[in-house]
């Protein structure tokens, strides 16, 4: 009789998981059919960029930025298809246990559908098209053009959308001059770009940039004493008036 009961506790999981997989397949090809193209991501950045009146398309971003940012945000970027199944295995965790403290975990692909098709939304629904849209977004571009998309909706604060505006507005220069230290900050800024702004919120914004290099050293990127070099080397900020970036050095 337990063996009985044990086979049809087993069969009851089966089907369960079997149902599981299939509602999530029928609604992940209707969300597929539903969202939009990929292909509109160059269209909306471009909208975008003429609203916040910044060139566009920028610069290629440099390696000084690309590597913190990856290291930071999403340190499988060259090997995940715009998903990090890791993450979506804890996120599917958190929201079971209702323990948050380790539910994040976006992908670039991800944090750039945020940006660019559900600006300003939350919650299951913005998630999942979030997700349908970095999948379309991975087949569609390479991940360098991922990266200068990225770069160039990006808002880093006090005002300053586009990478190339950020570097001139905070440091007076472009963008392919950055240094590693400067870099590392505007890519540990866009996680919470007003919250770190570096000229508003300086102890806020160097405790930020702790944490990037560290994520630079943990990934193996610089070694510890380049670490501590980064952490001593001057950013070199000049105060500026909010939003002039742009201005402030060719784009």
């Amino acid at each position: 009789m337990a063996g009985r009961a044990r086979r049809r506790i087993l069969k009851r999981l089966v089907i369960t998981v079997v149902a599981l997989v299939v509602v999530a397949a029928v609604g992940t090809g209707v969300l597929w059919v539903l969202t939009p193209s990929a292909s509109e991501a160059t269209h909306i950045a471009r909208q975008l960029a003429r609203q916040r009146r910044i060139g566009y398309p920028g610069p290629p971003p440099p390696a000084t930025f690309t590597s913190p940012l990856i290291a930071t945000e999403d340190h499988r970027f060259y090997s995940e298809p715009g998903v990090d199944p890791f993450a979506v295995a804890r996120l599917v965790a958190s929201k079971i246990t209702g323990n948050t403290s380790d539910a994040g975990g976006a992908t670039l692909e991800q944090q750039l559908a945020k940006m660019l098709y559900t600006p300003g939304q939350s919650g299951p629904a913005a998630e999942a098209r979030q997700v349908i849209m970095a999948f379309k977004l991975n087949f569609a571009y390479s991940k360098a053009e991922i990266l200068r998309l990225y770069a160039e909706v990006a808002y880093y604060g006090h005002q300053y959308y586009g990478l190339q505006a950020a570097s001139c507005g905070y440091f007076g220069h472009p963008a392919a001059d950055l240094t590693p230290a400067q870099g590392a900050m505007l890519a540990g800024v866009v996680n919470a770009p007003t919250a770190d702004d570096p000229i508003s919120h300086p102890a806020q914004a160097r405790a930020r940039l702790a944490h990037v290099v560290g994520r630079l050293v943990a990934v193996g990127d610089i070694t510890r004493a380049q670490g501590k070099r980064m952490m001593n080397s001057p950013l070199g900020i000049v105060p500026r008036t909010q939003g002039d970036g742009a201005t402030r050095c060719k784009t």
